[in-house]
């Protein structure tokens, strides 16, 4: 089970707003709308990728990396190798 199964009905519902966000933009790009307002709604849909990253990570920490810590061993080194993989690629983007 993953650590956000619990929510996963939430971030289905974030996520297809934020497809109707992107559906917005090429509908704006099709009607040739001024360059800023297109420029902020990308803004806007970045960010909201980003809460949904970060609300991700947060529950791949409190669950998954969490689990394999209090079992110990090889796989608990390997979940705090995997979520610091996954910072540094948030922290990139």
């Amino acid at each position: 089970m993953h650590g956000y199964s619990g929510d996963k009905q939430a971030y289905l519902t974030r996520l297809r707003r934020i497809e109707g966000q992107i559906r917005g933009l090429q509908r704006m790009v099709e009607e040739d709308a001024y360059c800023i307002d297109v420029l902020t709604q990308v803004s806007a849909a970045t960010r909201a990728l980003q809460a949904v990253a970060l609300d991700l990570l947060e529950d791949h920490i409190g669950h998954c990396v969490a689990d394999a810590i209090s079992t110990g061993g090889p796989e608990a080194e390997e979940k705090v190798k995997e979520a610091s993989a996954a910072i540094a690629r948030l922290v990139r983007s």
